[in-house]
């Protein structure tokens, strides 16, 4: 797991493979149940750790002004990593599913113990970070985030996404 610093919070955030229960992860996830509170995302959707880093801030500004748009810090952060202002839809794209075997864990201002808890509480692979961009489902990205060929040719992926998430309450 990796230790990000935002605006004086920290964000863990931890790279799984073969992950083998996701369905339990998101049926605890729904009831409130996960113990201790984490974000699962859809890591084929992410293609390096700025756009995640750049929702989470997003996230911590909501938090700061009191206006979060779902009723968790962590799903928040699904929510803005998304570029959708459509609530379910963004949870459901861009957090993990059913059958997800390839998740990215975030939690906020995590210790160590916590750290530890969220490693165990997923059945799967811990790999480095650096493997997201190799792994990253572009054409899902591309049409998910409406990327046109041209706009590559001026932008990595990343950046593309990050526009979006920063512009998304400006459209």
């Amino acid at each position: 797991m990796k230790v990000f610093e935002i605006n004086g919070n920290t964000l863990s955030l931890a790279l799984f493979t073969d992950v083998t229960n996701s369905k339990e992860l998101l049926e605890s996830m729904q009831v409130g149940k996960l113990g201790p509170e984490v974000a699962f995302l859809n890591a084929s959707l992410i293609p390096d750790v700025f756009p995640v880093l750049a929702a989470a801030h997003k996230t911590h500004i909501a938090k700061s002004r009191e206006s979060l748009t779902t009723r968790t810090l962590h799903s928040e952060l699904v929510y803005n990593y998304s570029g959708s202002k459509h609530i379910t839809e963004s949870l459901k794209r861009c957090g993990i599913s059913d059958n997800s075997s390839y998740v990215l864990a975030a939690r906020f201002n995590a210790t160590r113990d916590e750290i530890k808890a969220v490693e165990k509480l997923i059945n799967g692979k811990e790999i480095d970070l650096e493997e997201l961009e190799g792994r990253a489902d572009q054409a899902r990205i591309q049409k998910h985030y409406k990327i046109s060929g041209p706009e590559l040719g001026v932008s990595t992926l990343a950046d593309a996404i990050t526009c979006r998430i920063a512009a998304r309450d400006a459209l």
